[in-house]
Parts: structure tokens; sequence; C-alpha cells
């Protein structure tokens, strides 16, 4: 099936749902400029290794190497700027069509393009909080203390470690994965975009609805599931797929 009649299929699968919610990867983000994980030659851990860089077992026993590695790979996040794909969403939540948008990106863009319903089941790279006495920080004074040199920073209230509010290898999933999770066992259609599903436990969403859309560069474990795989950017499919809406 050719790309048109792939973006038909998601229009009418689209229009005929009761409830439809949407989960988004880093594939969404490579077109704001932030390179995903795993895409040969440009995935962000084609270099390193995320359990090494970015986990609990970093920050807790070698907290100076956890903010001199890890943090500014979360850091370098901040200054991207919403692509036509965040938009799209946006607009699309707006006008009642999707119920909300699941993301396992912490880069702020959703709600940077004025999506409302956003379940951020990785965290966020927006505030940090204190390890000690759970008083809640903006990310910008983590980075402030970093710049200082203050490693680990340290809270100003009770002087314990400050951590950015990411679910890092290693954290127990936050309470957006429980609602995220309800979300999804109430729609009968998902729609994926740009994540490879190959990460634990949000690769276990696509398997709970009755229809599946899937857009993203490569293959998945869930394509022999979906009603529709399209293989183009998101912006592009998305951009085709909301015309054929409208119109």
């Amino acid at each position: 099936m050719d790309s048109k009649n792939l973006f038909k299929k998601a229009a009418e699968l689209i229009k005929s749902s009761q409830k439809t919610m949407v989960l988004t990867g880093a594939g969404i983000s490579t077109e704001s400029g932030i390179p995903d994980f795993r895409s040969p030659g440009t995935g962000l851990w084609e270099n390193m290794d995320p359990t090494e860089v970015l986990s609990t077992k970093v920050l807790f026993n070698s907290p100076e190497e956890f903010y001199r590695v890890g943090f500014k790979i979360l850091s370098s996040m901040r200054n991207a700027e919403p692509n036509e794909a965040h938009y799209i969403l946006s607009e699309i939540e707006k006008e009642g069509i999707i119920a909300g948008v699941i993301t396992q990106n912490i880069d702020n863009l959703h709600q940077k393009a004025g999506s409302k319903k956003v379940y951020e089941v990785h965290g966020n790279t927006r505030e940090g909080s204190c390890l000690r006495c759970g008083e809640k920080v903006s990310f910008e004074l983590l980075e402030e203390k970093v710049a200082k040199e203050e490693l680990p920073p340290r809270c100003d209230r009770c002087g314990g470690m400050l951590r950015p509010d990411v679910v890092l290898f290693g954290d127990p999933m936050p309470h957006a994965f429980d609602l995220a999770l309800k979300e999804v066992q109430e729609s009968d259609l998902l729609i994926v975009i740009g994540s490879s599903l190959v990460v634990a436990p949000v690769n276990f969403l696509p398997g709970m609805v009755d229809r599946l859309i899937i857009i993203n560069a490569t293959e998945t474990p869930y394509d022999y599931k979906a009603d529709v795989v399209i293989r183009e950017k998101a912006s592009y499919a998305l951009r085709n797929i909301w015309n054929l809406i409208k119109s």
C-alpha cells in the first residue's frame, strides 16, 4: 500500500474511533534537532551505555560523574523548539479528536506546542527535587549550581542532594504511567509516533487497544499487530492525515 492510501486509512480509523490516545517517542523530536537514542549512526546510545550514564546507580554512587556526563545530555534538550508534528497534535487535541498524549520524551516540546493533556511517563526537564526533604526546584537552578561546579547540587533548604525529575534507569515508574495506562485501557485506538517500542513498560501499551496506527522510521515489534504502519517523518505523516480528516 502506498503512502497516500496509508494516510487515508489512518484518517478513517481516527474519524471512526470513539477514543484515541497518542504515544510519542524520541522520533517525533528529531525534527527539532534532538537526536533519538537508537537510530544507527545518529542515536545517542551509539557511543555510550545509558545504564552507565543516566541511572540511579551512577546518581547515588558517583553523583559528580552523573552531573558531569548524564546531566549534560538532559540539559542539552531544553533549548529545542517544537516542530510541525508537535503543533499538529496540539491542534488535533483542541478539536477533540485525540484525548491526550502519552510521551516517553523529557524535552517538554508537547507542552511548548500547546498540548494540554500530556502524560510524561519518563519525567521531565522542567523540575528537580531534593532527595532528603522533597523540596521542588526548577531545572534552571540545577543548571546554575552545576555551572558553578557545585557537584552534586545541594538543596538550599536542608542541604540534601538535588536530582532532576527524570525517570532514570533504576527508578520506579511515576504516577503519570498509571494514569496513561488507564487512558489506553479506555481507548479503542492508539497512534504511536516515533517510538521503537522496545522500552518496557511503555511498550506494553500498544497491546491493550483494538486498533493501532504506527508512524515510525524503523520497524517495531508491534508492526504485525498494527492496522496501519507508516514509515515517514512524523510531521509529513501527520500533516497528510490531518488534512484528510479536515477535508
